[in-house]
């Protein structure tokens, strides 16, 4: 049925009828050219043109349904039993049911109901609808596509005067938030009125700081608190410990009293894993690891001097500037050093010499990056001069795998927390390195250029997709890395596990070779017999054998230089004897009858002269 509705209006109402006709075009104003105006006419270059780096947002506002919640009780009664049937007396449903049972229409039902149930059954058995049957396949088939990494967001540095990015930590759950620690890191040439504030940035607003955090010092390093992301922990240049809760404002929120801070700057900091959420421990070049807890900052409630010799003495403590601390070994936590070496240390050991459990020592200079590997925390990353290398604490003598020597030095690194063979570096010309230890070991798999200055900071998400990059002029640059280098390949656990163990195995025999070679040459050098008396050398036995290697070797160079005075001379003959052959002939005969006499005389005076 087709629904009409007609709409009914009056002529007069609309208006007066329009009539149009036909004409020829007419010229209403002719303007000629004017050549005096061209000479007045500026070519405007360049041009400057202001553009947004922000995304386009628009904002709705919709009224849904809503619909009216009631909450009722629903009281259930076991039923099916004749009223004259008690269910709640045993013996009653018992009789009841022994009845029901020798009826015919009873055992029918049934039989027809077992031929569906069988069915049913057999179906489940042969075909389990829920059932997984992928569990141990927890890796993904990635299509082989080119590795890439583009650039989504820069967050530069609001103030004139531009200070380093000295470190990056994400939000720890959204990770929408970056926040940035900003410090000069040429202390002496530190401008006076250089800021000191450092930032809070929200992904998607790079044009301005979400927070800003007012520091009393620069801040060298700056982390989010895993359990409170309102709570962040800062180093200061000053060696204090300062405390935000960005819930109270951009202000310390709590600060540690600088006579029982650090007595230089504070270049790590890390919160530890504990019931409170509230503990951490920090690191400075003063050769101090120092334990805090922010409900009652004001001092430290442990001190470990880094003191390789085991002794607890302050000015041999090597300086520390990186900390390494893994959630699954709450006792153990590792530092790098000034001088390249890495310690690891035990907490919960009873003196302080025990803390101190073993040196790893490899680099040529300070250690900017430690991390171990989030599948395989035996193996660890460290980042120094101009390599990076891989550990085993199983080796401890030397590392197990390493990258080549740059021309850059490195700044820092980390490892991907999606898949154990990728790892980032960054270094001073400004490049970022993404390493595939699966794919390539010699080079990187993916070199980029983030920008001219030097990068300083390298953090990455913890979906592996993103990561953030600091420079020295206070840039972060926010990179999107491809799906090839952020999701798990098939296999690469395994593969990595058995590279690892290789490598490790490999290390330990080398370590085993070189300490006997070693037990050689100090058994030679310091020689002695079985009574663990020296033994007596015979000095002259020992000046004859040198006479006589001397002399074989001076016997040796005469024969060379013979063989070569008889190659000289028959070269000699041979052009004497095509000029004329009969002269040629007699001549070199003597010649060669009087070379002859003279070899023995010659070799006699050239030996005599030798001893002499």
């Amino acid at each position: 049925m087709e629904i009409v509705y007609v709409y009914v209006k009056r002529r007069s109402e609309f208006g007066k009828q329009c009539n149009f006709s036909d004409r020829q075009a007419e010229l209403s104003i002719d303007i000629p050219p004017n050549p005096e105006l061209s000479e007045q006419f500026i070519i405007r270059d360049p041009v400057d043109r202001g553009i947004q780096c922000s995304y386009d947002m628009s904002e709705h506002e919709v009224n849904t349904e809503r619909f009216e919640m009631e909450a009722r009780g629903i009281n259930h009664l076991e039923g099916g039993w004749p009223k004259d049937v008690n269910p709640l007396e045993l013996e009653q449903t018992i009789r009841f049911r022994k009845k029901v049972e020798k009826d015919e229409n009873y055992i029918n039902a049934i039989l027809q109901l077992g031929y569906v149930m069988e069915h049913c059954i057999k179906q489940n058995n042969a075909i389990d609808i829920y059932g997984e049957y992928f569990e141990d396949e927890d890796a993904v088939e990635v299509s082989d596509e080119v590795l890439s990494a583009k650039t989504i967001n820069v967050f530069r540095d609001p103030h004139e005067v531009k200070r380093t990015a000295s470190h990056l930590s994400w939000h720890p759950d959204a990770n929408r938030k970056l926040a940035v620690s900003y410090c000069c890191l040429d202390f002496q040439r530190a401008n006076t009125n250089m800021s000191y504030d450092s930032f809070i940035w929200d992904l998607e607003n790079p044009n301005k700081p979400d927070i800003t955090l007012k520091p009393s010092s620069p801040l060298l390093t700056l982390e989010y608190n895993p359990k409170d992301a309102h709570v962040l922990i800062g180093g200061c240049y000053n060696g204090q410990i300062a405390c935000w809760d960005t819930r109270k404002g951009s202000l310390v929120a709590e600060l540690s009293t600088i006579e029982f801070s650090h007595r230089d700057p504070v270049f790590g900091a890390l919160w530890l894993q504990s019931k409170t959420g509230t503990e951490c421990f920090s690191a400075s070049t003063d050769g101090q690891v120092m334990w805090w807890d922010i409900r009652k900052i004001n001092e430290p409630t442990e001190i470990l001097i880094m003191d390789v010799s085991r002794k607890g003495i302050l000015e041999n403590a090597l300086g520390a500037i990186t900390l390494e601390f893994e959630a699954t070994m709450p006792t153990k936590f590792m530092v790098g050093t000034e001088q390249g070496t890495v310690i690891s240390c035990n907490r919960k050991a009873k003196t302080a010499a025990e803390k101190i459990v073993c040196t790893f020592s490899g680099h040529h200079g300070p250690i900017y990056a430690l991390q171990r590997n989030p599948f395989y925390p035996k193996n660890f990353l460290t980042v120094g001069d101009w390599t990076a290398r891989i550990w085993s604490e199983e080796s401890r003598e030397s590392c197990i795998m390493w990258t080549k020597y740059h021309m850059a030095y490195l700044t820092d690194g980390a490892w991907s927390p999606q898949r154990p063979a990728v790892f980032f570096t960054t270094k001073m010309d400004g490049t970022l390195d993404i390493w595939d230890f699966v794919f390539k070991q010699s080079d990187p798999a993916l070199s980029l250029k983030v920008c001219d200055e030097s990068l300083s900071s390298l953090k990455v998400q913890d979906n592996g997709c993103f990561l953030a990059c600091g420079s020295r002029l206070g840039t972060t640059t926010l990179l999107e890395v491809s799906e090839g280098l952020s999701t798990l390949q098939r296999n690469e656990k395994n593969t990595m596990s058995s590279i690892f163990e290789r490598e490790t195995r490999r290390e330990k025999i080398l370590e085993a070779r070189h300490r006997e070679m070693r037990l050689k040459e100090k058994g030679k050098s310091e020689p002695k017999d079985d009574e663990g008396d020296e033994v007596k050398v015979s000095w002259p036995d020992l000046l004859a054998q040198t006479e006589e290697e001397f002399f074989d070797i001076v016997n040796r160079e005469i024969k060379k230089k013979e063989a070569a005075l008889r190659k000289s001379q028959g070269k000699k003959k041979d052009y004497e004897e095509e000029g004329s052959e009969e002269e040629g002939e007699g001549g070199g005969g003597e010649e060669e009858d009087e070379d002859e006499d003279k070899e023995p005389g010659e070799e006699e005076g050239e030996e005599e002269g030798a001893k002499e």
